[in-house]
């Protein structure tokens, strides 16, 4: 071949290289601008690769640079720009985080659709340095997660979650019992109610998933927060395709994290298949559910594209029920007591109930915790308010139609939870006002049975794991109103951020004091 012919070649490659960067950083950004606008949908013109990406992160920055008040409204600490933006355009807006448009989804029927429609509006594919601390059943799409949900499904089954109400009661009662101890010498005592409560969600989930106490996964819960720190880090700029394999500082430290939370669950898999493969009893935990369905998969589906999971799958299932099992209850028990706090008086309601179904020694037990139904309505009211998870997103991979508006190929939709969920359109004009008595008669009648509540998501995909919270946090706060009254201690300043879940910045101070 001729040095000119390898000229030329070079140069139509350079030319094939320089297109496909123009199109993906102007042509394309501008095309779909335009037909977004055609559409009515107001936003920010286009102008630059990052977009809107660096206003967000700096009105972020500065919402967490000081608290709010009490009775202040959360959501302009915790999502600035979006808020901003619906001031500015309305609720039908986009917004630029890189070269790809994000359309904010409000409007009920279009939410219904986005989460009915699971294999049109798919999950939109994470951040690489993301999927490091859990790449399980939420991120799955099609075929594959539908398997992986049939397999993991029996063991949220409210009878197996029956069974596991034991281990709950164990770690909430060790809890509480460390609580007495500290205000049997005194009328009262102050602590920081955030970590204790993220400690016994941690201990809970690894008894219930792993049959272990917390001590035994605390090295995994140190691995995955710093993995989540580093995250979030990546998450503030834009994502370049292949720079996961530069060996970075940060890239040469989650490959090493993620190595040591694989390394520690294999363990953990590999005692536990040893012992099920000797006929050892069965323990009653999500560990031993999950590897009992996924055999019973395998046996069943012999030939299949999706016969089960493989380890690498049950691994990664393992990271979820770690990260997420905890999460999610630990964030709504916080916010629980932290709103029970500023209204004494549904704190005093909610005793009163617990009182009377268990008395104040009594042990509380699945049937009891039932009928527990203030502290039901208060729970719901909660994580209206303060949603564990505030915005979910989702893709589409080819045109779609959402009611009339026609949604091009390659889209973020974003559904705002917080802002859905304090929209005075659909909760009325005490939408920011906590209220439990809203859902006396449950959500649907709360709802007027539209879909404008999803603190657990909605449709096929909702969260396979919100039963098993609610039923802990009861336990949980049962227990914790037996025992004792509390509020807010003058040291607690109220800053809820996201950190990817809805964390309270600086804890949770509180004035704990006994019940009798």
């Amino acid at each position: 071949m001729s040095a000119m012919n390898i000229g030329i070649g070079l140069a139509i490659l350079a030319l094939a290289v320089a297109w496909r960067v123009l199109n993906w950083l102007w042509l394309r950004p501008k095309k779909l601008e335009r037909l977004l606008r055609e559409q009515g949908f107001k936003g920010n013109p286009y102008k630059s690769l990052t977009g809107d990406l660096k206003e967000c992160v700096k009105m972020i920055k500065e919402s967490k640079s000081r608290p709010i008040g009490l009775s202040d409204d959360p959501v302009p600490r915790i999502h600035p720009f979006v808020l901003q933006s619906v001031n500015t355009y309305g609720k039908d807006f986009f917004k630029w985080m890189g070269p790809t448009p994000t359309l904010n989804i409000m409007n009920p029927d279009h939410i219904k659709d986005i989460f009915s429609k699971i294999y049109d509006f798919e999950k939109p594919s994470p951040n690489p340095l993301v999927l490091l601390i859990a790449n399980g059943l939420p991120n799955h799409e099609g075929e594959k997660w539908a398997t992986h949900r049939k397999i993991i499904n029996p063991a949220f089954h409210l009878e197996k979650l029956k069974l596991m109400l034991p281990a709950c009661y164990l770690s909430c009662n060790e809890m509480v019992t460390r609580w007495e101890k500290l205000i049997s010498a005194e009328e009262s005592v102050e602590l920081n109610a955030w970590p204790d409560l993220q400690n016994l969600t941690r201990d809970v989930i690894s008894r219930t998933a792993f049959g272990s106490s917390y001590e035994e996964g605390k090295r995994i819960f140190e691995l995955q927060i710093e993995q989540l720190e580093l995250a979030i880090q990546s998450m503030q700029t834009i994502y370049i395709p292949g720079w996961r394999f530069v060996p970075t500082k940060m890239n040469r430290r989650m490959k090493y994290l993620n190595e040591e939370v694989h390394s520690l669950l294999r363990g953990i898999i590999s005692r536990r298949e040893k012992s099920i493969r000797a006929g050892q009893t069965a323990t009653v935990d999500l560990l031993g559910l999950l590897l009992e369905s996924n055999m019973k998969e395998k046996q069943e589906n012999r030939g299949n594209k999706y016969t089960g999971m493989s380890i690498q799958d049950v691994i990664e299932e393992c990271k979820v029920f770690y990260f997420a099992g905890q999460e999610t209850t630990s964030i709504l028990l916080v916010w629980a007591m932290i709103l029970l706090s500023i209204h004494p008086q549904w704190q005093d309601r909610a005793r009163e109930e617990v009182l009377q179904v268990f008395g104040r020694d009594g042990k509380p037990d699945f049937d009891g915790l039932n009928h527990l139904k203030i502290v039901t309505m208060i729970l719901y009211e909660v994580m209206r308010l303060y949603p564990p998870v505030t915005m979910i997103n989702r893709f589409t991979r080819k045109e779609m139609k959402l009611g009339k508006l026609t949604i091009p190929a390659g889209l973020e939709l974003s559904v705002p939870i917080l802002l859905v969920h304090h929209d005075k359109e659909h909760w009325g004009e005490d939408a920011k006002e906590f209220k439990p008595e809203r859902f006396s008669e449950g959500i649907s009648k709360a709802t007027k049975n539209q879909v404008v509540y999803l603190p657990f998501g909605w449709g096929p995909r909702i969260c396979i794991g919100m039963n098993f919270a609610l039923i802990e946090a009861k336990m949980a706060m049962a227990m914790i109103l037996q025992r004792f009254s509390f509020g807010l201690s003058p040291s607690y300043a109220h800053a809820p951020t996201t950190f990817i879940t809805l964390h309270p910045q600086h804890g949770a101070q509180i004035i704990l004091r006994s019940a009798e």
